[in-house]
């Protein structure tokens, strides 16, 4: 399983791209869109910011997976947004949009699931390492 360390740095690395080209890559991987996503420390209280992919979009709602590389225990930023759902969220076309999360229910993930597994057979992968259900999570715009 991926390190903090590799986590960090990969995202980083990630970063450092996005800035180089002045935003004209980084913005995809996988076939699949990139979103900066800023949570709110469940300890410290000071923004955390990663860059995950999303398989999957459905109107204004973004769908990302809390897999951590199929790792036994959650992402931080999972248990992060978890504690406080408030989030911001970066795509290729809007910044810094204020938007709530949530994890996806028993019967969202259910339909969802094969639809993101189809889009990137990695996160069925994943899934097969731990005991633990990945979690999807649904970034969805606030209510004015």
């Amino acid at each position: 399983m991926p390190s903090d360390f590799m986590l960090k740095t990969m995202n980083a690395l990630h970063r450092t791209v996005q800035k180089a080209t002045g935003g004209r890559a980084g913005w995809s991987a996988g076939s699949m869109p990139v979103v900066e996503l800023t949570t709110t420390g469940r300890k410290s209280g000071q923004p955390r910011t990663v860059l995950l992919t999303s398989p999957l979009q459905e109107g204004d709602t973004i769908v990302i997976v809390a897999s951590r590389g199929g790792d036994d225990q959650h992402p931080a930023w999972f248990l992060n947004l978890r504690d406080n759902p408030d989030v911001t969220v970066t795509t290729k076309d809007k910044r810094n949009e204020p938007m709530r999360a949530r994890a996806a229910s028993p019967e969202e993930r259910t339909r969802m699931w094969p639809l993101v597994t189809s889009k990137y057979k990695g996160y069925g992968n994943y899934q097969t390492k731990t005991k633990r259900e990945i979690p999807l999570v649904l970034l969805e715009p606030k209510a004015s």
